[in-house]
């Protein structure tokens, strides 16, 4: 397990201990969680770029909504 050592100026502390006393949580787990939402924004936009690869090269597909049920009714691979 790393220790990180974080220099904050007084805003920044007066933020993070606002959000403590709200979350009525450990700065640590704060600054985690801020962590883990940044990398999932991340996953998200590298997801996003890829549908548009796949886009711009003509290989999606859209259905309809009823035709998906049809085929899930049916059993069929849906992909």
């Amino acid at each position: 397990m790393g220790i990180i050592t974080v220099r904050l100026n007084d805003k920044e502390e007066k933020i993070l201990e606002h959000l403590q006393a709200f979350y009525d949580t450990d700065k640590s787990k704060i600054l985690k969680e801020a962590m883990l939402e940044k990398f999932e924004d991340l996953r998200d936009r590298e997801v996003i770029e890829e549908f548009e690869r796949e886009l711009s090269l003509g290989k999606v597909r859209f259905r309809s909504a009823r035709g998906l049920i049809k085929k899930i009714k049916r059993g069929t691979r849906v992909g």
